[in-house]
């Protein structure tokens, strides 16, 4: 006779501030006959230091296939187990998609203990739209894809959310400048709920400027927001690169590329990646 499946929780914890957990998850950690988890030895320091003594297996990049069929055995012997991240809401740029997928086309039940999530935490005190928002995660690592990434999402209206790794943190900003324009407003939200939380809104350019001038605040975990362009700025830079399209019919993409800058104001950096794209097409 076949056990009945076992339930997955999608378990939240907090993202520094212990305090943070919810009654809900830990009621639900205690209950759960596993725990998995990105990274054991963090968790064990949650769990011990809310009294919680459970079987922990690990679950992350490096091993998340070769897992997958051991979690989903568990569950359909009618295990009940808690999925969790190091930090946050599973799945959230974290490990744990494919077991989710897997367990969902398995019929095994799937149920969600909600709490923080470092990427709303941010945008709720941003000081920037949160009507309409796009979460883009972790950019690439490479500086050349992390700059088509961005030049992808340069005409973008809503609010865009990002994660960042304190060794890529500069790189990024320097490339958001670069793509962006330093007038465009943003907030780098670091250390949220920790010691050294700090939460600053500003230009592109000046927050670059200050924490490329305070390198000890490059340190911790980065979530950046981006304002989306205006609707007068997406029709500034259709006139630039009408103005441009017209002067490359009569001049050579550098002058061109020169002229359209004075012309329209435009960035020459902006107008050139312009016109490379046109000369492809």
């Amino acid at each position: 006779m076949q056990s009945e499946l076992g339930t997955l929780y999608v378990v939240a914890t907090p993202i520094g501030n212990l305090q943070d957990i919810t009654f809900r998850a830990i009621e639900i950690l205690r209950q759960v006959d596993q725990v998995v988890a990105e990274d054991t030895r963090h968790t064990r320091i949650l769990l011990k230091h809310f009294s919680i003594q459970k079987p922990i297996s690990a679950l992350h990049d490096f091993n998340e296939h070769q897992q997958l069929r051991k979690v989903i055995h568990a569950l359909q012997q009618g295990k009940s187990i808690a999925l969790v991240s190091d930090a946050g809401t599973p799945l959230i740029s974290d490990p744990g998609f494919p077991l989710l997928r897997e367990a969902i086309a398995c019929g095994i039940k799937v149920i969600p203990i909600p709490g923080v999530c470092a990427a709303i935490a941010a945008l709720s005190v941003a000081g920037l739209p949160t009507d309409q928002f796009v979460f883009e995660g972790f950019l690439p690592a490479k500086q050349e894809a992390r700059r088509q990434r961005l030049q992808l999402l340069s005409s973008e209206t809503r609010t865009i959310v990002f994660y960042e790794a304190p060794h890529r943190f500069i790189s990024a900003m320097q490339t958001m400048v670069d793509v962006f324009g330093g007038k465009r407003m943003a907030c780098v939200a670091r250390e949220l709920t920790k010691i050294h939380e700090s939460i600053i809104s500003d230009h592109l350019q000046s927050l670059f400027t200050y924490f490329q001038s305070h390198p000890a605040k490059q340190r911790g975990e980065f979530v950046i927001i981006v304002a989306g362009v205006q609707l007068d700025n997406q029709s500034d830079s259709a006139s630039s690169k009408q103005v441009l399209n017209i002067l490359l019919s009569e001049l050579p993409l550098k002058q061109a590329v020169k002229l359209a800058s004075k012309i329209t104001g435009e960035r020459k950096n902006v107008l050139y990646e312009a016109a490379l794209n046109l000369s492809l097409k």
